[in-house]
């Protein structure tokens, strides 16, 4: 990246920095300016977040169009603050213009924990007197409770403490060692943390105890491998080397590659974020999607019993994923060229903290993208393809998630997530059944049964804004083996039907029909096919979300009741629980009925769900 430093250079000789693209996140100085202003105005507060606010759709389009000649959208950043009390404030701040734009209190709602409020449990837990009496209870000395860790979760909803305290759940364990695999001890008691008083308010209590674990401990780190008889040693080095650099330009946050072209932000929520997607088709630069995220995901436990109810983590509204992001190290996290972008985030005092090598962009071989060999005379053609892959990983207390956006040198556009990391886990006795909800992975330790399903937001732009949706299914044709239209019985087609409405865009995957979705723009035909350009969503079938209907997971992750939700206008991801602000995402208690449908507030697509790894890919079709 020798040209980005030269333009780097010349901009810090002439005293000059270009505007940022309005896409592009706060850098490091537009964060503190941000809480700068608001604490002029507002006093002494505690900051969750502060992000770029993407300007609306109808002011951005015009500027892509036409940058040079459009007037640049202004810098708004997107405040959440806490106050004494919990008491959670949402705010607009305009950066250029140095005033605060909207604040407002708002009720009933918890902003996602930050990985302060995460440490700040673990201490707690330790000097709290209740937990150190039941450690006791359960073989734990006194003297010991700096061996013992918690995992905190947000609480998500108990009918006994209701919404108005900002509460977390402490998932404990226990380590014999600092490099211990602390999930070969889990404790069998969870204290509930006030995060406004910073105390422990109760401790739930099985009604059958279980003592510590004394199965012999569980170490990942290389010396603790080394013992136990080291590393394999059957494969020779593998070397990636590209002499003449790599094939993608970046100017800014803008990287082109094989005719692709495209904005990469990066927020504290949803991580990676792309905007502008376009294609270069032979000198017409063609839009392809608006904006692509992930942008929710919930997690749930299968464990019926009290208080495991609560174990149903949303990954990215409760957490952050890009709060999460790890700082990646070339050799194992990236291999190759690579390109790395940082992170700037606030921290809870409002102050700027920095991921540095938060998001890694490299390419690697895909192996044969065409071949074909005439058999009449041999002659062959052969075609190696390449792909170009954005990407972060996020550690989420025991897991981490891998998430790659991949694009293809045929116009496939897919996401892949791996999952990866250490399963999460409860006591168990010797000898005790696990009922079905989880399976025994190792003396003393159950791993309790749950999904992964993630929500994907597409918001297509093919070949312009107006975009129509069509559900595909491979049926049979009509007509019975003899008939005049169906003789042979062979007949099949491809089934499109049209959405008009929300509530028949809330559609469920069918391997039976290999059904696809295809995001089309009527108003522009193929030459040759004379039908629509388009692109289709193809994923694999998986389970869905198996909570039931009515339950607690099931009224929190709306997005998770369906496969794919479409909507008309999808200019932000809404929340499993609606907010009145879209960009946000909050947790709370469902609510007492019903809540409306969910194809009313979630964009178009939730991926497909699998427990270890997870991929969906956008076809380019005609």
């Amino acid at each position: 990246m020798v040209l980005d430093r030269l333009k780097q250079v010349a901009q810090h000789v002439a005293g000059t920095t270009p505007p940022p693209h309005p896409f592009d996140p706060l850098s490091a100085s537009e964060i503190e300016k941000t809480t700068a202003i608001v604490r002029r105005e507002h006093g002494s507060l505690f900051f969750n977040a502060v992000t770029v606010m993407e300007p609306k759709k109808a002011v951005m389009q015009p500027w892509l169009a036409d940058p040079d000649h459009t007037v640049r959208p202004h810098r708004v950043a997107d405040v959440v603050a806490i106050g004494k009390g919990s008491k959670v404030y949402d705010g607009l701040v305009d950066l250029d213009e140095e005033k605060i734009l909207e604040w407002n209190l708002t009720e009933d709602v918890q902003p996602l924990i930050t990985m302060e409020d995460l440490q700040i449990v673990e201490h707690v837990v330790r000097k709290d007197p209740k937990v150190i009496e039941q450690c006791g209870l359960i073989g734990i000395p006194k003297e010991d409770m700096h061996k013992v860790y918690c995992d905190p979760w947000t609480i998500g909803f108990d009918e006994r403490f209701g919404n108005k305290v900002r509460l977390q759940q402490a998932l404990m364990y226990y380590r014999p060692h600092p490099d211990d695999n602390q999930y070969t001890y889990p404790l069998d008691f969870t204290p509930i943390f006030n995060a406004d008083t910073q105390t422990i308010i109760h401790i739930d209590v099985p009604p059958v105890r279980r003592p510590l674990n004394q199965a012999p401990p569980n170490n990942y780190h290389p010396a603790a491998v080394e013992t136990e008889g080291g590393y394999r040693k059957d494969l020779k080095p593998l070397n990636i080397t590209q002499p003449q650099g790599v094939s993608f330009k970046i100017d800014g946050r803008v990287i082109e590659w094989q005719n692709w072209k495209f904005h990469v932000g990066f927020n504290y929520r949803e991580g990676i974020v792309l905007n502008n997607i376009t294609y270069n088709d032979k000198g017409n630069e063609r839009g392809v999607f608006y904006r692509l995220s992930l942008a929710e995901m919930v997690v749930p436990y299968g464990n019926p019993e009290h208080p495991h109810q609560r174990k149903h983590a949303f990954d990215l509204g409760e957490y952050g994923g890009g709060y999460m992001t790890n700082s990646l190290a070339l050799g194992c996290d990236c291999k190759g060229a690579i390109h790395y972008m940082d992170a700037s985030f606030v921290n809870r005092a409002g102050a700027s903290q920095t991921i540095k090598n938060a998001i890694c962009i490299h390419e690697e071989d895909a192996g044969i993208l065409f071949k074909h060999t005439d058999f009449r005379d041999d002659s062959v053609v052969v075609t190696r393809g390449r792909k170009l892959l954005v990407s972060h990983v996020f550690t989420a207390a025991n897991y981490e998630y891998c998430v790659y956006w991949i694009f293809h040198q045929d116009g496939v556009v897919q996401l892949e997530i791996k999952l990866t990391g250490i399963l999460n886990t409860y006591a168990l006795n010797p000898g005790e059944d696990p009922q079905g909800w989880g399976t025994e992975v190792y003396p003393g330790v159950n791993a309790h049964n749950h999904q992964h399903l993630f929500c994907l937001r597409v918001d297509p732009n093919i070949d312009g804004p107006n975009n129509t949706i069509f559900q595909v299914d491979a049926r049979a044709g009509a007509g019975e083996v003899g008939s005049a239209e169906n003789k042979y019985g062979n007949a099949f087609y491809a089934d499109k039907k049209k959405y008009t409405t929300p509530s028949e865009a809330m559609a469920d995957y069918d391997g039976s029909t290999s059904r696809t979705w295809e995001m089309a723009n009527t108003n522009k035909l193929n030459p040759y096919s004379h039908k629509p350009v388009s692109y289709k969503l193809v994923s694999r079938e998986v389970p869905a979300l198996l909570p039931k209907k009515d339950g607690l997971v099931w009224n929190r992750a709306g997005f998770a009741r369906h496969a794919v939700h479409v909507t008309k206008c999808m200019f932000f991801p809404p929340p499993p629980i609606s907010t009145n602000k879209p960009t946000r995402l909050r947790h709370r208690n469902p609510p007492r009925r019903p809540p409306r449908p969910a194809n009313e507030r979630h964009p178009l697509a939730r991926p497909p769900r699998l427990d270890r790894r997870h991929g969906l890919r956008l076809h380019r079709q005609h």
